[in-house]
C-alpha cells in the first residue's frame, strides 16, 4: 500500500513538473521571438497609429516596448491599468531577462493590480502578514527596497506601486530570473507553490503579445489570492 501511495504520489509530482515546464517553455519562447525581432532588420510594416494622435507607437510604449522584451497583448492593454502597465515594463528593465508580464502576472494575482480590497493591499496586512499591490511580508520588502525607484515613496513603503514592483523585480532577479537563468525557481522563491508558478507562468503568456491581431476576448481576469512573498 505504501509503494503504490508512493508511486501515485510521484507520478502527480510529475506531472505538475510538466504543466510548469511547458508553460515556461512557451513563456521563453515568447521572449525569444521578441529578442529575434529585436535583433533582426527592421520590418517595412510600422506599428499601428496611436488612436489619439495618429501617430505609431514610440520605442518603449506598451504595444512596443524594450528590445527583448514581450509587447503586451490585447488582454493585457484591457485589463492592467496604465500606471502599472508602465511600472511593470520599467520595473523588468532593471533585470535583463525578466519578462515584464511575469511581474504583471503576479500582481494580477496578488492584488489585481491594486485594485483588491482584500485586507493587506492597501493598508495592514493579510492574514500571513503581507502587504501591499505585491504582497510582501515586511522583512522580504525591507531587503529589496533599494535603490528607490523613481516616483517611490520617501522612505519606500510596500504599498506605494512603484517600490512594491521594483522591489518585486529585484527579488526575482536575485532569485534566478536574471538572463532567463531559472524563472520558474524564481517565481518558486516568490511563493513556494508549483500551482503558484503554474498560474503566473500562464497568466505572463496570456499578456505577452506573440500573435498579431490575437483576440483574447472573454479571457478570464485571475482571482486576486492576496498570498504574497512567502
Amino acid at each position: 500500500m505504501l509503494v503504490k501511495s508512493l508511486i501515485a504520489a510521484g507520478v502527480a509530482l510529475l506531472a505538475v513538473l510538466l504543466v510548469i515546464s511547458a508553460a515556461s517553455a512557451a513563456l521563453l519562447g515568447a521572449l525569444h521571438t521578441a529578442t529575434t525581432a529585436a535583433t533582426a532588420s527592421p520590418p517595412t510594416a510600422t506599428p499601428g497609429p496611436d488612436a489619439a494622435t495618429g501617430a505609431p507607437p514610440a520605442p518603449g510604449s506598451p504595444e512596443q516596448p524594450a528590445a527583448g522584451q514581450p509587447g503586451a497583448s490585447r488582454e493585457a492593454l484591457t485589463d492592467i491599468p496604465p500606471n502599472y502597465l508602465r511600472l511593470y515594463q520599467q520595473a523588468a528593465g532593471t533585470c535583463a531577462g525578466l519578462p515584464w508580464s511575469v511581474l504583471a502576472a503576479i500582481g494580477a494575482i496578488e492584488s489585481d493590480h491594486g485594485r483588491s480590497t482584500l485586507p493587506g493591499v492597501h493598508s495592514g496586512a493579510n492574514p500571513a502578514g503581507a502587504q501591499g499591490p505585491m504582497q510582501f511580508l515586511p522583512a522580504t520588502f525591507t531587503a529589496y527596497d533599494h535603490p528607490t525607484p523613481p516616483a517611490g515613496a520617501d522612505p519606500p513603503s510596500p504599498f506605494d506601486p512603484a517600490d512594491a514592483i521594483y522591489a518585486a523585480a529585484r527579488l526575482l532577479c536575485a532569485s534566478g530570473a536574471g538572463n532567463h537563468h531559472d524563472l520558474p525557481a524564481a517565481i518558486f522563491a516568490y511563493n513556494h507553490s508549483a500551482s503558484y508558478v503554474r498560474h503566473v507562468l500562464t497568466q505572463a503568456t496570456r499578456y505577452s503579445h506573440t500573435t498579431p491581431h490575437a483576440d483574447y476576448t472573454g479571457a478570464t481576469r485571475p482571482t486576486a489570492q492576496n498570498a504574497g512573498p512567502r
